[in-house]
């Protein structure tokens, strides 16, 4: 039997207030349809990562909403997390291909969990490439089978990405964050669009008074008295911590008196290449009494995570490839003024000059973290409208309602004998999120059909190539 994982209690009624109404009420509509059904959520990890932090949060909502939802883990050795890595990193573009030997390992570990999984369900939600090939090898059935990869696969290494291909082709869909992500000859027909989402009121997110921030940070060393850069994330090559330490020895030449730098890592079990980042970021660090390194397992966690966010002058997202970047919605829900790389889901977070500056390089990490220093009412006014951005489009509830209207197309083709699948909700053809409250400033025609944007960005995107996104989701807006 493969590992459970324990997870809490959380009703809907618990973000009134915090995310928008609308969402709310049709989210409960919506997961009316759904009462009774078997939903499994299957990842690599419990802990360190956003993966994770998303099924922690979302796995009680679902059974909160009257679905009976699970969340397990698989199992390997670390060879077998060395290979995934590999493979997560050749999705991305790295150039390292795959021998023999890792290519049979990885099957052989995924026929062993695909054993592992003993119980039914009518929906399997598998999250990126460590458990991909289960299905292979425990074979297509009355459950349905949705691969969910979080991953920046825009350029793709070619032999990765057809040899991991293989084992997509017998999915029912397939949810990319960005359509950019989806490769041209994705095997799978049913191909969604669906950002991820922050959860407010995970202790990661929830809010924390002044006094209590400079306590717990002052507690592990830092001075809230000096103004703080910071960056969380894995301690990843494509995170580029590295180039964080230079863009703010850069700005700190900028700038008059001391600044202090925290690289903030979360160590994850699936992650072992995360031990050597770690060790060249702390010899790089090591001269340096105001760079500050911490990790999860040295007792910095999600409520010193919220205390950074919250205590930072600038949050630093400097990503050469990423798939979403929780972090930036996570530091924007704080009204934390953002620099980030213009890489993946990124400036979706930031659309329309929200939340901070997108930058590349270096040189122009360094100019946005002085600048936003030099004006600090300035970088508040930069927060407080990220933190409305993702209070409308990048919070649970939202994230939920996309999951639900994904699930309800699948069921257009395999129903459910106890259900006939309603309407699903309205969806920006750009970036796939829900839209509630339909704005006519973020709409646009075409095709016969008003099709409605979360952003001028986004309706931007469509109005340049509207054939493009229409055919990728034609069922964007009700004629």
């Amino acid at each position: 039997m493969l590992q459970s994982v324990d997870v809490g209690e959380r009703p809907l009624a618990s973000y009134r207030g915090t995310a928008p109404d609308d969402t709310l009420d049709e989210l409960a509509t919506l997961a009316a349809e759904f009462a009774g059904a078997r939903v499994l959520h299957l990842n690599a990890t419990p802990y360190g990562g956003g993966v994770s932090e998303l099924l922690r949060s979302m796995v009680p909502l679902l059974n909160d909403l009257g679905v009976v939802a699970d969340w397990k883990v698989i199992r390997g050795e670390e060879p077998f997390f060395d290979i995934t890595k590999s493979i997560h990193n050749g999705l991305q573009g790295g150039e390292r291909p795959l021998s023999r030997e890792e290519r049979d390992l990885y099957e052989r570990t995924a026929a062993e969990n695909a054993a592992l999984l003993d119980e039914d369900y009518d929906f399997v939600f598998v999250h990126d490439p460590q458990p991909a090939a289960m299905l292979t090898h425990r074979g297509t059935g009355p459950d349905r089978w949705v691969w969910r990869c979080h991953i920046d696969t825009s350029q793709p290494n070619p032999g990765v990405w057809a040899y991991l291909r293989e084992f997509l082709v017998d999915y029912d869909a397939a949810v990319f964050t960005m359509e950019e992500f989806t490769p041209p000859d994705m095997p799978v027909e049913r191909v969604e669009i669906v950002p991820p989402a922050i959860d407010p009121l995970s202790p990661k997110n929830r809010p924390l008074d002044e006094a209590s921030v400079n306590e717990i940070l002052t507690w592990i060393g830092i001075n809230p008295g000096v103004p703080l850069v910071t960056q969380v994330s894995r301690f990843d090559p494509w995170k580029d911590p590295l180039g964080v330490i230079d863009a703010y020895r850069l700005a700190r030449e900028e700038i008059d008196g001391p600044i202090q730098l925290a690289l903030v890592g979360s160590m994850a079990l699936d992650d072992p290449e995360g031990w050597r980042i770690h060790d060249e970021i702390m010899s790089e660090a090591k001269p340096d009494p105001l760079i500050h390194v911490f990790t999860n397992l040295t007792g910095v966690g999600n409520t010193e995570v919220n205390a950074f966010q919250r205590l930072s002058d600038v949050v630093v997202q400097k990503s050469i490839r990423e798939g979403f970047g929780l972090v930036v919605s996570e530091a924007l829900w704080k009204g934390t003024p953002v620099v980030a790389g213009n890489a993946g889901g990124i400036p979706l977070q930031m659309a329309d000059g929200a939340g901070g500056e997108l930058v590349d390089g270096v040189d122009e990490c360094a100019r946005a973290i002085a600048a936003m220093l030099r004006d600090p009412d300035g970088a508040e006014e930069l927060g407080r409208r990220g933190r409305e951005r993702v209070r409308e489009h990048f919070l649970l509830p939202r994230l939920l309602l996309n999951e639900l209207s994904l699930m309800l197309d699948v069921l257009r083709a395999r129903p459910l004998a106890f259900r006939e699948a309603p309407e699903a909700a309205e969806r920006d053809p750009v970036c796939g999120m829900a839209i509630e409250r339909p704005d006519g400033a973020l709409s646009f025609e075409h095709g016969g059909r008003e099709h409605r944007f979360c952003s001028q960005e986004c309706r931007r995107r469509f109005v340049d190539a509207p054939d493009r996104f229409a055919a990728t989701h034609p069922g964007s807006a009700p004629p």
